[in-house]
């Protein structure tokens, strides 16, 4: 695996499945001495994606070129080609996501208010418009792109992430499947958060699925989106004790939950910011094992949890083995 940095330029390449895609782009990338150091291609639903990360230090050719380029031959292959050079732009802008629950939202806004969050919110885009009043607060762009239904325009979607340039797409509570089409073109740089433990209680009432299992310990997960419902590479996880009240409602576990479903969404946003989270092989690592940033549960619980016994060797015949090696 190569340790992708910001130092690499990205290209993604995005559309519909055929044959000798990646030869036709590595070619152009070669003549113009570029060289590829990470590649990385799927294919879902009959979508192509690929996404590179490449060394353009000694590329024969300007920026603007390379992009135009890219582009004429996208449009030759009938797909879709994204340029960014790690020096575009110095601040990272972040696109969110929602439907009608707004405490993950007023989280992320009040943390870019305070200036702890190292990047900008420069978009907010809901399937409903109930939202709206909030991103006005912030004086951040709303735009709607739900039916009467809720039901989102993923084209719509597609040219507003296109036209605010987005680095980073944070799903605050947005109730919606995103498409391959959506999640290849942006893969791990987009950030959900789920009401459970996952892998336990994907998709839909993941509160009431708890109750239903009768679970003690509930939680909620941020983690990255994949074409694979709510099984995305796991960032952080926030637990919490299920009240043992026989009249206990899901709405119960979702005032305790929320609070937390806010504070695991914003550590996972500010790991990635910071380049300090990376993917391999379906799990993240941290990049700097020396990070305090909490993954899971509070530290404190590490002094709650015994320490004995263990399998192996049982104590009483250990001392009894000790006691006969002496006689």
């Amino acid at each position: 695996m190569v340790a992708v940095t910001r130092e690499f330029t990205e290209i993604t390449v995005v559309g519909e499945d055929d044959t000798g895609l990646i030869a036709e782009v590595t070619s152009l990338l070669f003549e113009r001495s570029i060289n590829i150091e990470d590649l990385d291609q799927a294919v879902r639903e009959g979508v192509f994606r690929m996404t590179m990360h490449v060394d353009t230090g000694e590329m024969v050719c300007t920026k603007q070129k390379l992009r135009e380029d890219l582009g004429e031959l996208g449009e030759e292959l009938g797909v879709d080609v994204q340029v960014r050079f790690p020096a575009d732009r110095e601040t990272q802008q972040i696109a969110v996501l929602v439907t009608k629950e707004s405490h993950c939202l007023e989280a992320i806004f009040e943390a870019w208010a305070s200036g702890d969050l190292d990047a900008d919110v420069n978009v907010v885009i809901g399937n409903h418009p109930d939202l709206e009043p909030l991103a006005q607060k912030y004086e951040v762009p709303f735009h709607d792109i739900g039916d009467e239904d809720g039901n989102p325009d993923e084209d719509e979607l597609l040219e507003l992430l296109s036209e605010y340039d987005a680095d980073l797409i944070v799903l605050a509570r947005y109730m919606r499947i995103l498409s391959p089409d959506v999640v290849f073109r942006y893969e791990n740089q987009i950030i959900n958060v789920h009401p459970s433990l996952l892998p336990a209680f994907p998709g839909a009432e993941a509160y009431l699925q708890a109750l239903e299992e009768g679970v003690r310990i509930a939680g909620v997960t941020a983690h990255y989106v994949t074409t694979d419902l709510d099984q995305g590479p796991i960032i952080t996880q926030r637990a919490f004790n299920v009240p043992q009240d026989p009249e206990v409602e899901p709405e119960d576990l979702r005032r305790i939950g929320q609070p937390l479903e806010a504070e695991a969404l914003l550590e996972a946003i500010d790991l990635h910011l910071n380049d300090n989270v990376a993917v391999h092989r379906g799990r993240t690592q941290l990049r700097d094992p020396e990070s305090d940033a909490q993954l899971g549960a509070p530290p404190e619980l590490n002094d709650l949890v015994p320490d004995r016994p263990i399998d192996g060797l049982g104590e009483f015949v250990a001392e009894q083995d000790e006691a006969e090696a002496d006689d």
